[in-house]
């Protein structure tokens, strides 16, 4: 028997003792140490995808941003207005319910749309704040197994994988619903009655604890495989062991689902990647027992995260939830740039849609992810398993590598027709991803490669040069 074979067996026996641990519903404290490699192996997929579909979908969707019949704002987002009016969970659900209607083949059209727009995986909302559950959940009457009589997680799972899509779960740690939920033990997390006491005198938090395990123990063990669990959120007054009990609570998960890929919101601390609360508050360090990746929120970090698995998230327009009165949308010419901005940083991109109540999608959203499907239907050998740009920055553009291959994406097109490039380099061959078969003619002088151009840009957004080379390059340092 070689080493491999016993590294194999041995990783293999320690992950089936942590799986009989959470069968036992014992804490699943043996999960097996992961090395470099392992870990590497794991994260593959998710590194080379870059592009992902982020879905902000509940109860609040069909409130759509409006209470007692006026909009409790035109930005900002909606997926907290239980929160924003400071309702109760009684009076929410009395608003809520009725309002929510998803419509047959919902989700097949969201998995259709990601992957029409180029996305290689979904995150969608298990349960956002408010505590309204998407799964058919046998630990909760507030859920859409108990109230719609049906699964909405099984059927968004089963139409991701029919497209061909990995497939991850938000899943936010606070509750505004569950009556156990300690929200006075934090000065930070938000709240409805934020400020006012308990409306059942004193409440247990470990009762919700365990409720909050039950429900993520469902969602790992009854939908196949789960490639990413998306935890929200924490503060730096209430988080990690105390607040949710999370390092037994991702055990469990990795127990269940050896492959999944966690991000690092059940902390907020700096060896998790937070300095702050602010959304723009990460570091650019992160010990990998804390979760695998940070999440920067509506922010591209300025020079990327060498070494740190990293994923931006952003809405369309300026909230995650459905609002009727937020007609704040981004152009697509920003959309496409923050894409290739993003890859050229080394980061995913995580694009939020919210539907509306029946699940259909906003018609600017729908526009949105065609336009970016239609650049990446010509580019996105320029995006799928890049790594970031090897120049600290390029007056035109942005550059993503694969390789001893250079993809330049030209923001500003040249007007005399040549493009200049900071490196020396052997070049073999360049051309546009938009005109594959015309190669390019290229000069190579020292520190400085030009490359000639048509008078016109294949595309207005971005073009895409692939330059193919005989060995790395020399970037020439300002």
């Amino acid at each position: 028997m070689n080493l491999q074979t016993i590294k194999l067996k041995l990783l293999f026996s320690a992950v089936a003792a942590a799986s009989t641990l959470a069968i036992l519903g014992l804490p699943a404290t043996a999960a097996p140490v992961e090395n470099t490699q392992r870990r590497d192996e794991r994260m593959q997929w998710w590194r080379e995808a870059r592009f992902g579909m982020f879905v902000h979908w509940g109860l609040y969707s069909g409130l759509a941003g409006t209470w007692d019949g006026k909009p409790v704002g035109t930005t900002g987002g909606m997926e907290w207005i239980q929160q924003r009016v400071k309702a109760d969970t009684e009076t929410y659900a009395e608003r809520a319910i009725p309002l929510f209607k998803p419509a047959p083949g919902f989700a097949k059209t969201w998995a259709a749309l990601a992957k029409e727009a180029g996305c290689r995986y979904i995150v969608f909302t298990s349960k956002h704040h408010d505590g309204f559950a998407l799964h058919d959940s046998k630990v909760s009457d507030f859920d859409a197994g108990s109230i719609l009589q049906r699964d909405l997680v099984k059927e968004v799972v089963e139409a991701a994988r029919a497209q061909g899509l990995k497939v991850g779960f938000y899943h936010s740690v606070i509750d505004w619903h569950h009556d156990q939920y300690g929200y006075e033990l934090s000065k930070q997390l938000p709240h409805p009655l934020k400020g006012k006491p308990y409306p059942n005198g004193t409440r247990d938090h470990n009762k919700y604890l365990d409720f909050l395990h039950a429900q993520v123990d469902e969602l790992t063990s009854n939908y196949g495989t789960l490639d990413i669990l998306w935890w929200d959120y924490s503060s730096q007054d209430f988080q990690g062991d105390t607040a949710w009990r999370a390092m037994d609570l991702m055990s469990k998960v990795r127990a269940k689902q050896p492959a999944i890929i966690m991000n690092n919101r059940l902390f907020r601390s700096p060896e998790a990647g937070w300095k702050s609360m602010g959304t723009d508050g990460f570091t650019g360090t992160l010990d990998p027992k804390y979760g695998d990746f940070i999440t920067p929120e509506q922010h591209i970090p300025a020079t990327g995260m060498p070494g740190i698995d990293w994923e931006t998230c952003m809405t369309l327009n300026t909230t995650w939830g459905y609002s009727e009165h937020d007609h704040a949308w981004k152009s697509h010419e920003l959309l496409i740039r923050n894409l290739i901005d993003i890859a050229s940083k080394g980061g995913n991109y995580l694009l939020n849609i919210g539907p509306k109540a029946d699940g259909s999608i906003p018609i600017q959203s729908v526009e949105a992810l065609k336009a970016i499907g239609g650049w990446m239907k010509v580019n996105h050998e320029a995006i799928y398993a890049t790594t970031a740009s090897p120049f600290a920055q390029l007056p035109w553009g942005r550059a993503t590598s694969k390789g001893n291959t250079l993809y330049l994406h030209v923001f500003e097109w040249p007007a005399d027709g040549q493009l200049v490039v900071p490196m020396g380099a052997d070049v073999v061959r360049a051309v546009l991803l938009a005109a594959p078969g015309q190669a390019l003619t290229v000069e190579s002088a020292g520190m400085q490669t030009k490359i000639s151009l048509p008078a016109k840009a294949p595309d207005s957004i971005a073009s895409v040069i692939r330059l193919e080379l005989r060995s790395a390059p020399v970037i020439a340092v300002f």
